[in-house]
């Protein structure tokens, strides 16, 4: 079973809410290192000007009575000198200010085939992350389920009948054998998850 459309919608939302607050975060602490109330408030007003909204708009985003879509986050992202996708992941503390450092170019060889390579990978990752934050256990118990889904070859042979007193087990077929030896370096290879303390 998987998660609902409303609930990914729900954490994408989430996740750009949090970014687009540490945008601001990182726009104030370049901006004024010891803000008052009354500087505040003028720098939200310069941040909404920085990424082309009315401050009204900015007060509703920050109010939850907005959500930021998919244009206004590439929006965020572009102003603010952030890679496209940036939005829709999250990012622990301090990564907006890491984020906005060039990247050093990666030889495609050595690339690390765990990372995401597209906006699509970025998009799903981010959403499997943000929905394992906020429900550790059914997410793992879901994703597990699927993943088990995937792993499991389509026509996994039954396991053989024990053989009759005096007759040898009938032999796999070739397809058969194949398909079991697949299943069990695939299962070699899987460790149990930890659980958290």
């Amino acid at each position: 079973m998987s998660a609902s459309p409303q609930d990914l919608s729900q954490a994408l939302a989430q996740v750009r809410l949090d970014n687009a607050l540490a945008l601001f975060e990182e726009f104030v602490r370049a901006t004024a290192r010891h803000a008052d109330a009354a500087t505040l408030r003028g720098l939200e007003r310069r941040f909404a000007e920085r990424v082309q909204i009315q401050p009204s708009y900015w007060s509703q985003i920050k109010g939850r009575s907005r959500q930021i879509g998919e244009r206004l986050a590439r929006q965020f992202e572009h102003l603010c000198h952030k890679p496209r996708g940036w939005m829709d992941l999250p990012h622990g503390a301090g990564a907006a200010t890491t984020a906005a450092l060039p990247a050093a170019p990666r030889d495609d060889a050595a690339r690390d085939e765990s990372m995401p390579r597209d906006d699509d990978e970025r998009f799903i990752v981010g959403l499997v992350l943000s929905y394992y934050r906020r429900h550790p256990q059914r997410a793992r118990t879901r994703l597990l389920d699927l993943l088990g889904e995937v792993l499991t070859p389509p026509h996994a042979p039954a396991a053989p009948a024990a053989p009759r007193a005096g007759r040898p087990p009938a032999p796999l077929s070739a397809a058969a054998e194949d398909a079991h030896d697949l299943w069990l370096r695939t299962q070699s290879g899987v460790a149990p998850l930890k659980r958290k303390k």
